[in-house]
This record gives structure tokens, C-alpha cells and sequence, in this order.
């Protein structure tokens, strides 16, 4: 008999091995792809955007908080100005937070087996999948919000609670510092204790009050810098709350919009195994999936709710995705063979092929319909600009938005000072000093930018023609170029009113 438990321990330990080092290889395999991809694909104009908050380090920003520009900065130090280095840090998260992932399901009891299906669901949604390699504060939004359900969840270890709510208030405070959805940790985490038998009983323990000023700790700069500048962030940011009158088509739009992008068939896993770890909540499996949906839950139910006065854009559900993960993971257990396999060979698949396509040097043959036109032909573009500024004897380059201003920036290939003239509050005097009186050149594309709006601007507006990006001539590629100068107002402090 002892013989016989000693071979059912070793057995266990070598399954245990085996599934660890599966979740390892996948992560490693994965990461690999995303660096060979993310080294080949020209930046994104938000990517290009960001990469000037990396050479501007602040404590905030604008848009979002600012952790992005942080992780970008780093890689730039490790790998370069240039894709890969932008995107290094986001690449090398995604990886991780695969095997934090397929972790976290074990801590929580769920099967070996489980924990790697988990990590492939995670990775074979689209929004990963292809979203996981690009430097945007989703990637670290979804990083640290995974690193604190995993502390979380070594928190329910009585040997490791301390360590687990200290470390998932710290991952708590870098994922508000990566994107405000981090704020819904704080409501999910109660949620979590609420529903787990006894759970509320931890807070009458020092770990999640400590845990809590921790957070608010690593959060305080941001906080502090917003106040030094007019509460900018917030205001952007918490602005989207407020609604403008119910629009109900947002969410059916929201709804189909992650149906997609979870991919269809991880969606119904997902949803699946939702429903069957309620019905079966009081079982120790089930309690682990309904750990990180808990978690999850008020920052959904907020976006069910934004969805019915403005539009949620598709990136920003990400943090939430590893619950979903976990949760297809847990149907899929149950089942069919054909929908287990093909979930994640379609996600994988798709996403092979689509960032495979993005890769490509050219790419002509889907003309104006070509998806993937914003990244491509903006190294000869920018050298068509400079061109023309040179024949024109401008001074100076504006642009009218700030994905424009960022692709040009990164290309390098403007000899003289590259300014947007439109939301000025973005760049806190970044620019380098020049003489807005002299002759400049405003290009961006033909939809945006309009004579009679430079003319409120400047005394001297003469069209200088136009250039198109790449060989697919279109709306899409077409950009209109004004000569102007005699600048009616503080154009570096100002800027000039964009059009209505």
C-alpha cells in the first residue's frame, strides 16, 4: 500500500512537471512569435504617439497614466529606437501574464490541465492575440491586473497572506498607473471576498487595509500630478462617464464587439462555463472560476452600462479577459472535442495570419480595402514631406492629430521642427523652440484639414498641394499640404482651433 501511494505522489508530481512546463514552453513560444512580429511591423499611430511620451517622462499625461511611456522607455534602452524596442516590454508582459494566468488557475484548485488551457484560451483571444505584442497601456493594464488576482490568490494560503495582499495592492496601485481601469479592482476584490464563504472575515485582518494604502500609495503621483495640471487626465478620462442621453444600439454593438474579438467560439466557452460555475459554486473548482469573474464584474457591469450612452471601443474590456479565459477553460473541460480544439487554432491561426499580413514590406493586392493601411509606407511619406517642405522654403512642419505627428516624429526623416497645431495640451511644451512666424507647412489628411480653418490662424494660407501614402490612392492615403505663415495667435501656447 505505501508503494503504491509513493507511485500515485510520483505520478502526480511528474503530471504537475509536465503541465508547468507546457504552460513555460507556450509563454516561451508565444512571446518568441510576438518579438519576431513585433520587430517587423511598423508602429501604430498611438504606438508612434506614445513613443514621445517615453522621450518626455512624466508623471501623466493627457490621455492615459503613465506607465506605457515608461515600459517604452525602457525597451528603447535595451533594444533601440525602434519597433521592437518600443514594444519589448509589452511582448515580454504578454508572456508572463500567460504563465500568471495557468498559475493563478492552479492556486485556486483548478487542474493542471486546466491552468494550460486556461493560458491558450487567454492567448487565442483576438484582442490578445494580436493586441498583446502593441505598446499601449492595455498591455500593462492587463499585465498587473492579472499580477494581482494571482497575489490574490496566493493570499488564500494562510502562510502566504501577508505576502499575497501586499503584493496585490502594489500590482493594484501599477495597473491604475497603467490605465484608470485599474480602479475597479478596489469594488471587484470586495465583491470576491463577498461571495466566497468567510471571505469577508480577511477584513478584519491588517493585510487588505494595508494592501488598500498601498495601492493609493503607488497611485498618489499620478493623483499629485494631475493636480499640478488642472486635473487633465481626469477630466479626459472620468469626462466619459456623464451621459449624453441613452443610445441604445451601443450595446448590442458592445456586445457583438467582444463576441468577435474574444473569438466566437472562447465566447462561448466562456459564457458556458460562466453559467455552469454559478450552478455549481459550491464546489471548490467552480469557486476558483468564479474568483477572477468576481474580480472582473463591476468593471464589466460599468462598461454594459457606458455602452448605453457612447460607443466602448474594443480594446477595453482587456483586463478582464483572463477571467474569461479561465472560464472557457473550465468549459471546455466538459465540452466537445471538436469546439475544444478549434477555439484555439482558430484565435492562434487568425491572428498568424493577420499579424503575418501586417509584416509584410508591401502590400497592394486589397487596394483601399487593405485593414492594415494606417501602419503602411510612412518611411517614403515622411520623405515626401520633407520634400516638400524644402520646395516650399517651410520653416517648420504642423500636423493636424497627433497619430500624424507621432508616425512622423519616429520616421526622422523631417529636418526641421514637426509640431501639432490642434489639442496643444498634449505636449506641455515639448516642442523645441522655433520661429512660428516663419513659413511652415500644414499636412494631414484631406477629410481633416481645411483652408477656411488655418485661415482663422494665419494671415497667409496657399495650398501646396498634396501627397498620397503608399500605392493605394484614396481617402484613406490622401493628404492635403498648406503653406501658411503670419500666425494670428500664440500658435506653441494656443494652438489653433480645430475645425468644426
Amino acid at each position: 500500500m505505501e508503494l503504491r501511494d509513493d507511485v500515485d505522489r510520483g505520478l502526480v508530481t511528474r503530471l504537475r512537471g509536465s503541465a508547468q512546463a507546457q504552460l513555460i514552453l507556450l509563454a516561451l513560444v508565444l512571446t518568441l512569435a510576438r518579438l519576431v512580429f513585433a520587430s517587423a511591423i511598423h508602429l501604430t499611430e498611438d504606438e508612434a504617439y506614445y513613443r514621445l511620451w517615453a522621450q518626455h517622462l512624466q508623471w501623466g499625461y493627457l490621455d492615459h497614466p503613465p506607465m506605457i511611456a515608461w515600459w517604452i522607455r525602457a525597451g528603447m534602452s535595451l533594444a533601440g529606437d525602434s519597433p521592437l524596442g518600443v514594444r519589448l516590454l509589452p511582448c515580454l508582459a504578454t508572456g508572463a501574464g500567460t504563465w500568471l494566468l495557468g498559475d493563478t488557475a492552479r492556486r485556486l484548485g483548478l487542474s493542471d490541465r486546466l491552468a494550460v488551457r486556461a493560458g491558450l484560451s487567454w492567448n487565442a483571444t483576438f484582442t490578445i492575440g494580436l493586441g498583446g505584442l502593441l505598446a499601449t497601456p492595455d498591455t500593462p493594464a492587463c499585465f498587473f491586473w492579472t499580477l494581482c488576482v494571482w497575489f490574490l490568490a496566493r493570499s488564500l494560503d494562510p502562510a502566504g497572506a501577508a505576502r499575497g495582499w501586499l503584493g496585490a495592492g502594489v500590482a493594484a496601485g501599477l495597473c491604475c498607473l497603467s490605465k484608470y481601469s485599474g480602479l475597479f479592482l478596489a469594488p471587484g476584490v470586495l465583491l470576491w471576498l463577498a461571495i466566497t464563504p468567510g471571505g469577508l472575515a480577511a477584513l478584519r485582518r491588517p493585510w487588505p487595509w494595508l494592501a488598500a494604502l498601498l495601492a493609493i500609495a503607488v497611485f498618489l503621483p499620478n493623483v499629485v500630478w494631475n493636480g499640478a495640471h488642472g486635473w487633465l487626465t481626469f477630466d479626459k478620462q472620468f469626462g466619459r462617464v456623464a451621459s449624453h442621453g441613452l443610445r441604445l444600439g451601443r450595446l448590442p454593438e458592445f456586445l457583438l464587439t467582444q463576441f468577435v474579438l474574444l473569438n466566437p467560439l472562447v465566447a462561448v466557452l466562456a459564457a458556458g462555463g460562466t453559467v455552469a460555475a454559478w450552478r455549481r459554486r459550491t464546489e471548490p473548482g467552480a469557486r476558483g472560476v468564479l474568483a477572477p469573474l468576481a474580480i472582473a464584474a463591476p468593471f464589466i457591469l460599468y462598461l454594459l452600462l457606458h455602452s448605453l450612452h457612447d460607443r466602448v471601443q474594443g480594446h477595453w474590456p482587456a483586463p478582464a479577459l483572463g477571467a474569461f479565459a479561465l472560464a472557457a477553460a473550465f468549459a471546455a473541460q466538459t465540452s466537445r472535442a471538436w469546439i475544444r480544439r478549434a477555439a484555439p487554432a482558430l484565435g492562434l491561426g487568425v491572428s498568424a495570419v493577420l499579424l503575418l499580413h501586417l509584416s509584410l514590406p508591401r502590400s497592394g493586392y486589397l487596394g483601399v480595402f487593405d485593414p492594415t493601411l494606417a501602419v503602411r509606407n510612412w518611411e517614403a511619406f515622411a520623405r515626401d514631406v520633407e520634400l516638400l517642405r524644402r520646395r516650399q522654403g517651410a520653416q517648420w512642419v504642423g500636423v493636424e492629430n497627433y497619430g500624424v505627428l507621432g508616425q512622423l516624429a519616429a520616421e526622422g526623416a523631417i529636418q526641421a521642427p514637426l509640431v501639432e497645431i490642434i489639442e496643444r495640451e498634449r505636449y506641455f511644451g515639448w516642442d523645441p523652440p522655433f520661429d512660428t512666424s516663419q513659413p511652415g507647412l500644414i499636412i494631414d489628411l484631406d477629410r481633416r484639414v481645411r483652408e477656411e480653418d488655418l485661415r482663422r490662424c494665419f494671415a497667409v494660407v496657399t495650398p501646396a498641394g498634396s501627397l498620397d501614402r503608399g500605392p493605394n490612392k484614396g481617402p484613406a492615403t490622401r493628404y492635403t499640404a498648406y503653406r501658411v505663415q503670419g500666425p494670428r495667435r500664440d500658435l506653441l501656447r494656443q494652438g489653433c482651433p480645430w475645425s468644426a
